[in-house]
């Protein structure tokens, strides 16, 4: 069941997002926790932002949420993610490296070959 004290809450920072967005965009409410507005890409493409309004109460395990212990665990993914991309371009880097310097060396022994048959 549904804590009324906190779709209150809700209801009202949906208002106050919707006032500020509605300035300057339509705003549609596209479900009791959803706001949606349209968008235009710098390449002209239409489409459509969707803001979800939520505000979770636990997990099912007993545990409350804490907002600030995602927020932490969500910074060390990024990083993890990050460290994972940099270690992917350097060993990219290196198989460049090495298939450039495979290259020259076969085409430095096919010149030989080439000039041998002359």
């Amino acid at each position: 069941m549904a804590n009324k004290k906190f779709d209150k809450i809700r209801e009202t920072m949906m208002a106050k997002v919707g006032e500020m967005f509605g300035k300057d965009t339509d705003v549609l409410r596209t479900n009791s926790n959803e706001l949606c507005f349209p968008i235009v890409a710098e390449d002209g493409e239409e489409g459509y932002l969707v803001l979800t309004f939520k505000i979770p109460t636990g997990s099912r395990d007993g545990d409350a949420y804490d907002g600030y212990v995602m927020a932490e665990d969500y910074k060390m993914k990024c990083a993890e993610r990050k460290e994972k991309a940099e270690k992917a371009a350097q060993a990219k880097a290196k198989k460049i490296a090495k298939d450039e310097k495979m290259r020259a060396e076969k085409a430095r022994l096919k010149a030989e070959r080439e000039k041998k048959g002359e």
